[in-house]
């Protein structure tokens, strides 16, 4: 076995196995297609029995409805209720008055913040009055972040990750060469869907950038924050080096507790320095007269306090981590490809021979096994390779997923074998 050493996140290259003919690699396919399996693996979803772990939130608040002196049912309360405020805070690693806690969903608050940009600007006036915006794009990367900017016509432009972050380097050279570039998207710890987790030097290296290009901003899509299922990396806490240069104003981060909770009825949170939250809340305020502060409250007393979200992340990765270590036993069955071994996260990144991505996902999809299609973790659905498929395997149960493995590695084989056939 080869290994390419990037950090624990590395791709694990398997030599290939020259004994299976195309003949045998089809006949496998075509017994488990037959058996008429079904599984959706498109997205990361938890599975039920993670979803059952936070039953409790479903309990009466039994009349619990003043919260910081308000009644929680009522209008108000535009940053969010202070204890969610400070879970928040301590889920990104922040100060308090940095964050608005807000209503379920992160990508909601990615979207407002963003729409405030075309009316305010970030330092070179509204984007409205801009011909061209461009946001750099890590990839493989988080597709959620692609159709947001295609939704708000912001030029996306791909910058490679290395197993520790963004390639710095060339992010510099973009950043220098084309003045319309206005900040990056970073999913910073077990980033989807590569399962990295960003180091010092490239925090470091995104400030520095920053610090190049007035109004430059770092989206910091911290999902997975709290998501570890193995020992994990720590993530450089980007706030407290950003305080250190004088940087605050570049950081805009996110998180929610849709992972942890409900992915339906979490709480969203965005966090800024002093002076972008004063521009932002105009905008904000515009189109929210509150949040839903009573599902706030559910979740203030349900933690308690952060210690007791991490305890509740502790039973979510007795259930997750077996699921990545069959997908990692499954994988090593084969021999042909590569893939990460990601520590926490909800993704694996499976790297095929360039050029078969989308028939393995075809081929998968006609035996019954839905997966995230190709192409979809870069800007504009293109894989300049055709080589990157992204596995979930967190929505569904132990033995669904064995049957999984078995249906996607028979795609990869028979995908490989005929490749080499006709070459």
């Amino acid at each position: 076995m080869i290994l390419f050493i990037e950090g624990k996140n590395t791709y694990q290259i398997q030599k290939m196995n020259q004994n299976l003919s195309v003949q045998e690699a089809e006949e496998h396919y075509q017994e488990l297609k037959s058996k008429g399996f079904h599984l959706d693996l498109t997205r990361g979803k938890p599975s039920s029995e993670q979803l059952d772990l936070s039953a409790e939130l479903e309990n009466d608040l039994a009349g619990e409805f003043d919260q910081d002196g308000i009644d929680v049912r009522n209008y108000g309360g535009l940053l969010g209720l202070e204890g969610m405020r400070q879970l928040g805070s301590e889920i990104l690693g922040c100060k308090k008055e940095m964050v608005i806690a807000g209503g379920n969903s992160s990508l909601t608050l990615m979207a407002q913040y963003v729409s405030s940009l075309f009316f305010q600007g970030n330092g070179e006036g509204p984007w409205s009055m801009h011909e061209r915006n461009s946001f750099l794009c890590p990839v493989p990367g988080f597709d959620r972040h692609f159709t947001l900017c295609d939704e708000f016509s912001v030029n996306m432009i791909p910058v490679p990750l290395t197993g520790k972050g963004p390639d710095i380097e060339k992010t510099k050279s973009i950043v220098q060469s084309d003045s319309s570039v206005k900040g990056i998207w970073c999913v910073p710890k077990h980033s989807n869907p590569t399962g990295e987790t960003y180091n010092e030097e490239s925090v470091n290296g995104l400030l520095e950038i920053a610090s190049s290009r007035e109004g430059f901003k770092i989206f910091w899509d911290n999902a997975y924050a709290v998501h570890d299922f193995a020992k994990s990396e720590p993530l450089p806490n980007i706030f407290s080096l950003a305080e250190e240069k004088n940087l605050q104003d570049s950081i805009i981060a996110f998180a929610s507790t849709s992972k942890i909770t409900f992915a339906g009825s979490g709480v969203g949170f965005i966090a800024m320095s002093k002076n972008n939250l004063e521009k932002f809340i105009k905008h904000y305020s515009s189109m929210v007269i509150g949040p839903d502060k009573v599902n706030q409250a559910r979740h203030i007393k349900f933690f308690k306090d952060f210690k007791g979200l991490k305890n509740h992340m502790n039973k979510h990765a007795e259930i997750v981590g077996p699921k990545f270590e069959l997908v990692q036993e499954w994988l090593s069955k084969q021999n042909y490809g590569s893939w990460t071994k990601p520590t926490g996260g909800y993704f694996v990144t499976f790297k095929a021979e360039p050029g078969l991505a989308r028939e393995i996902v075809n081929l998968a999809n006609k035996a019954g096994l839905k997966l995230t299609p190709a192409g979809a973790t870069f800007p504009y659905g293109v894989d300049p390779n055709d080589e990157i498929i992204r596995l979930a395997p967190t929505a569904c149960t132990n033995q669904e997923l064995e049957e999984a493995m078995k249906i996607f590695n028979a795609c990869v084989a028979l995908a490989t074998l005929k490749k080499r056939v006709n070459s």
